[in-house]
């Protein structure tokens, strides 16, 4: 069986991804439809070995579409979801906008796939990016050892604010050598050779949204009675999301239990050498589908505790890579029916 699929928000950084991950994986497509907003109709978007025109998400009409992939911010997604599910589509969204909706289950499917079992207004959550890592590489260890205190510092890079962050980046770095002015357009400190610790709004608790949102996610996906402390910085990287973990459990585990564990965990890939070079950096982790998990090491400091470092491309299983997976999900659990 094979499905229609619309990508909403096809000419972003995640909706290309979106795309290029359908094509790479063998989605079962009937067809693809690239849809944006009005000023990108008629731009050409490769899908594959192909090239889709772009339509604009205004007019089309998704009737007879069977999953909807969604990248095109929160503001959209609130407006759009729900009259797409009416027409019978299922949405697989990748903004904010759904998350912490009751009715709305948020899936990371190498960790709660069973979500997907209680789907009420046709409409499903991929989680932030840096969740997404974060809970595929604390799953396995929460069910060994049951996690009690997490505290995370990550380095975001540029792309996951967008395309035109990836600009300012590139443009920064140029000026600064060739001595020309820096300007500033979207972050709110220079981002070149500099790093920023703030990412989304302030909160009155003094938290930003992005590590609010990092909190109450892993919470709904993993465990409600894990107690996380996030900060939030955005780094010069171009793509690549890396995180330094500190987990506080109840239960004894060591680094080499955790090192095997997690090993034979789906979507994870272990690289932890006690060498120079011996762990992932996201260079290396860019266009690749794993979360790589390396530096596991016993925290002195707790009785039951461990560091690591996780990075992955936000990109992908930050983004497009767990959307279509969910849709994989979904088909293998025979939770995908063909629209009328």
């Amino acid at each position: 069986m094979s499905y229609k699929v619309a990508v909403v928000g096809a000419t972003g950084n995640v909706g290309r991804e979106m795309l290029n991950v359908l094509a790479e994986r063998a989605f079962p497509v009937s067809e693809v439809v690239a849809l944006a907003s009005t000023r990108s109709v008629g731009k050409d978007i490769s899908f594959g070995d192909k090239t889709l025109k772009v339509k604009a998400l205004d007019y089309y009409d998704f009737k007879g579409t069977d999953i909807v992939l969604m990248s095109a911010g929160g503001k959209i997604s609130k407006e759009w979801s729900p009259k797409i599910a009416a027409q019978g589509a299922l949405v697989i969204d990748n903004s904010s906008a759904w998350r912490m909706d009751r009715d709305v289950p948020l899936v990371v499917p190498e960790v709660n796939a069973d979500a997907l079992n209680n789907i009420k207004k046709g409409i499903i959550a991929n989680p932030n990016c840096s969740t997404a890592q974060l809970v595929v590489a604390l799953k396995p260890l929460n069910d060994h050892a049951k996690i009690k205190r997490v505290v995370v510092s990550t380095y975001q890079s540029v792309s996951g604010a967008g395309k035109e962050p990836m600009d300012e980046l590139f443009t920064q770095t140029r000026a600064v050598f060739v001595a020309d002015p820096i300007e500033q357009h979207f972050f709110t400190k220079q981002i070149a050779f500099n790093v920023i610790p703030h990412i989304g709004e302030f909160l009155d608790s003094g938290y930003t949204q992005e590590e609010f949102k990092m909190m109450v996610e892993v919470q709904k996906i993993l465990d409600p009675d894990i107690q996380l402390t996030v900060t939030c910085v955005r780094v010069p990287v171009f793509i690549g999301h890396s995180e330094a973990v500190t987990v506080e459990f109840e239960r004894p585990i060591t680094a080499a239990q955790a090192r095997s564990i997690l090993r034979e965990s789906p979507g994870v890939l272990v690289i932890d050498k006690h060498e120079d070079g011996g762990y992932i950096t996201p260079i290396e982790a860019a266009g690749e589908d794993a979360t790589y998990v390396s530096r596991i090491r016993k925290d002195p400091t707790v009785e039951h505790g461990l560091s690591m470092w996780v990075v992955s491309d936000n990109l992908r299983k930050g983004a497009a890579l767990n959307a279509v997976q969910i849709a994989e999900s979904l088909m293998n659990r025979k939770l995908l029916k063909k629209a009328a």
